[in-house]
């Protein structure tokens, strides 16, 4: 699915998630790891395209979250070893 994307869209998304899996790197000074992080960014990248519920919402909000640690944990098998490189 990654590899379907325009070359612009996952550039971008190589970048966020090497900057998300660099911070949870750090997890044991920030406190920030990849549920922490998934919580805060995953309301800001997907969301319904039509207004919902609060239940409907809490639940979408949720799949997202999971999806968000998923990528950061694996960021570096989704998207190439050397997502360090790009700092």
């Amino acid at each position: 699915l990654i590899n379907q994307l325009p070359e612009a869209n996952l550039i971008l998304l190589r970048h966020l998630f090497g900057v998300l899996h660099h911070i949870e790197q750090n997890s044991g000074v920030n406190q920030m790891n990849a549920f922490n992080l998934a919580l805060c960014i995953a309301p800001n990248m997907l969301w319904l395209p039509s207004p919902t519920g609060p239940e409907e919402e809490s639940r979408s909000t949720k799949k997202v979250a999971l999806l968000v640690q998923f990528l950061i944990e694996n960021s570096g098998e989704i998207f190439g070893g050397d997502i360090a490189s790009l700092f």
